[in-house]
């Protein structure tokens, strides 16, 4: 299902976000009316914003349907999906996970403490989903956890030919900042294993970009 986005902020998010319950109501009954439907898996979001606002209540939406009428739901929440891409444009999650390589200065606060997934992952993470039996509720999904401090060390390590900005201009940044983490135990514990790193996520993404004429 996907989520309406209003660059020009014009639509109120009452209304989006009750076109969009609407939207995974009817989906959801049709899968119900089928009675061939064993799961549906929901693709949420752990990042912030007004547009993470609908999809969690869509998400809390799609849940109560399943528990309400007896309909196998479950949620995966990814976080900052990186890697290789198939649309003209960089896509938000990966314009964000380079935004120090783009030079995209406005989105440095996100990368502050990163947590980062491959699209690979979550791709085999939905398919995994399917077919554990046990699957139930929500599950976060990420495959590493990094401070832009590292993040800046690992990208000029790998790829010298960008620079990184210093430590010293990232200092008012990281005043008084304190992140917890978003481990991905639960579907750890289902028996999941990433199968990439920071190195196949970043490869993937930069080779695209350039492939695409974008960086």
């Amino acid at each position: 299902m996907a989520h309406p986005l209003d660059f020009e902020e014009k639509e109120p998010e009452k209304t989006k976000t009750k076109r969009v319950v609407n939207g995974v109501h009817a989906i959801l009954q049709a899968c119900l009316d089928s009675k061939t439907v064993k799961r549906v898996i929901y693709t949420s979001s752990v990042t912030g914003g007004a547009y993470v606002v609908t999809k969690t209540l869509t998400e809390k939406t799609a849940l109560e349907f399943g528990e309400k009428y007896g309909l196998d739901v479950v949620s995966v929440l990814p976080t900052w999906i990186t890697g290789p891409f198939i649309c003209s444009h960089v896509p938000d999650s990966v314009l964000v996970s380079l935004a120090l390589i783009l030079g995209e200065k406005k989105h440095y606060h996100l990368l502050k403490s990163s947590s980062l997934v491959h699209v690979d992952d979550v791709a085999r993470a939905h398919i995994h989903l399917f077919e554990y039996p046990e699957a139930k509720g929500r599950y976060l999904c990420t495959g590493v956890e990094i401070s832009i401090e590292d993040l800046c060390e690992f990208i000029s390590a790998r790829y010298t030919e960008y620079e990184m900005p210093t430590a010293d201009s990232l200092k008012d940044l990281l005043r008084s900042w304190k992140f917890s983490g978003i481990p991905s135990t639960k579907l750890l514990e289902t028996g999941f294993e990433y199968e990439n790193g920071l190195e196949e996520m970043f490869d993937g993404a930069i080779k695209c970009c350039k492939e695409k004429g974008l960086l």
